[in-house]
């Protein structure tokens, strides 16, 4: 087809692709029986795309930290793909949305309300930081991003944005304009104008190699008010506040990064849609650092049964009451509202922010400890149970281990343990907030193992 090129190779910043031939020996391995009908199925009725579509393998149920095949075979899931803090179909939150269908109403026309729905937006005033008070909902991440950018251009009277390089902030155009990521605008063409990019704080790569944390904030920092400078029509700078990687910048970087929003009449955007809701040890990442103008949430939210994300600002924010900043038909969804309204209940009395800082570090320092064993992994890095393993061929060029970390993956899910990797090399953490030191011990014997056997020329 003209202008889209065949043998153009999928980026793998954000996630394992599906196209390595060590895939294809995955599924002739592991995908049999009613098992490969359904993945052939669904390769037929699906459009095809790197990260999803041929899948990896067919899944029949899920609880708690695990989920199980249509062969019956468990894994440990270290992904889940955000949603699930309080892990799969927690009991309490199945019962909250049984309820609200039991009661009657699940969909809500816009020009009305419900209760659910307000009291998610009251329970999530009561407990964001800094004065975030006002809520907006609507059924996915990508709309939320895109309601906080036009919000925010509402607000300052601007259109221009700052956003971080690698990075993901959803696959709509809004959304893709402001991510670092060509591989979700490549071919597209004209996106949202105005979209400018800088680094992100790596204190263990960064294009200066620089090894001194201070010196990469500096920097980054001076690239940010160098596009502020010379861009005067700056409405927001939107990034995670923890990475995906994940990379955890300083307090003093967003301290700065804040300073400059403020001086130079910028909001600031924080999107948690993976860290919020306990990911990090704390309800919110930005609790970490500063209280954006804007935050952003999903995933979790719907307690890992329902789509729903949203908005929450401050109170002088409410601004533009002659606009509909997000109109979305789902917009105060009750099933939706009482999904999340249990998941923050869950986290809550279960103390689930304490459980993720505390077994968070534990596996760190375990994971520390292997790479003393292991010159395979290169760093360690993150916060509460959002944790990357940064693996390299060489400690001191550090060039990234791709094949090696794809022969890792595979040979643990082969083992009954899943994660995905990122940024073609990276390994990356995130379970259920639920799981439990004994069964993270299981995960980290079976990815040390699998870990020594690439070591030692064992290939997949």
């Amino acid at each position: 087809m003209a202008g889209r090129g065949e043998d153009r190779r999928p980026e793998a910043e954000q996630g394992d692709i599906n196209t390595t031939a060590a895939r294809g020996r995955y599924w002739e391995r592991n995908l049999s029986g009613e098992a490969r009908t359904w993945f052939e199925e669904d390769r037929r009725v699906f459009l095809h795309q790197s990260l999803s579509t041929p899948v990896l393998n067919v899944i029949a149920r899920a609880e708690g930290p695990w989920i199980e095949d249509l062969q019956g075979k468990r894994y440990l899931d270290m992904h889940g793909n955000g949603v699930h803090n309080a892990g799969f179909n927690h009991p309490e939150i199945l019962q909250a949305v049984r309820r609200q269908i039991d009661e009657g109403l699940t969909f809500c026309p816009r020009r009305y309300t419900n209760i659910p729905a307000v009291r998610l937006a009251k329970k999530l005033a009561e407990i964001a930081p800094g004065g975030l008070c006002r809520s907006l909902f609507c059924p996915g991440g990508t709309d939320a991003i895109e309601m906080a950018l036009k919000l925010a251009r509402l607000v300052t009277g601007r259109f221009k944005t700052i956003s971080f390089w690698d990075s993901f902030h959803g696959a709509g155009f809004g959304a893709s304009a402001v991510g670092g990521e060509e591989h979700f605008h490549g071919g597209l063409g004209p996106l949202m104008p105005g979209a400018f990019h800088v680094e992100f704080p790596n204190y263990y790569r960064n294009p200066w190699r620089f090894t001194d944390p201070d010196d990469v904030d500096a920097e980054c920092l001076r690239q940010i008010e160098g596009v502020l400078k010379r861009e005067p029509e700056m409405a927001a700078l939107i990034g995670e506040p923890v990475s995906a990687n994940p990379v955890v910048p300083s307090r003093r970087y967003w301290e700065g990064v804040k300073e400059l929003c403020e001086k130079y009449g910028a909001l600031l955007i924080f999107d948690e849609i993976i860290e919020g809701f306990g990911r990090t040890g704390k309800m919110f990442a930005c609790e970490h650092f500063v209280t954006p103008d804007i935050l952003v949430l999903g995933k979790s939210l719907g307690g890992g049964i329902v789509p729903l994300a949203g908005i929450v600002t401050l109170e002088r924010y409410n601004c533009c009451p002659d606009r509909s900043v997000g109109h979305y038909t789902h917009e105060k969804n009750a099933l939706s509202a009482a999904a999340a309204l249990a998941e923050i209940d869950v986290i809550e009395r279960n103390d689930l922010c304490g459980h993720a800082a505390q077994l968070g570090a534990y596996t760190q320092e375990r994971l520390r400890e292997m790479a003393e064993r292991h010159p395979l992994i290169g760093c360690v890095t993150g916060i509460g149970l959002h944790i990357g393993i940064d693996l390299v061929r060489d400690r001191k060029t550090k060039e990234r281990a791709v094949r090696e970390a794809e022969a890792v993956m595979f040979k643990c899910m082969e083992r009954g343990l899943a994660f995905k990797t990122i940024d073609g090399n990276m390994i990356t953490l995130r379970p259920a907030l639920v799981i439990t030191r004994e069964e993270m011990d299981w995960a980290l014997a079976i990815l040390e193992e699998a870990i020594g056997e690439v070591e030692a020329g064992s290939t997949y």
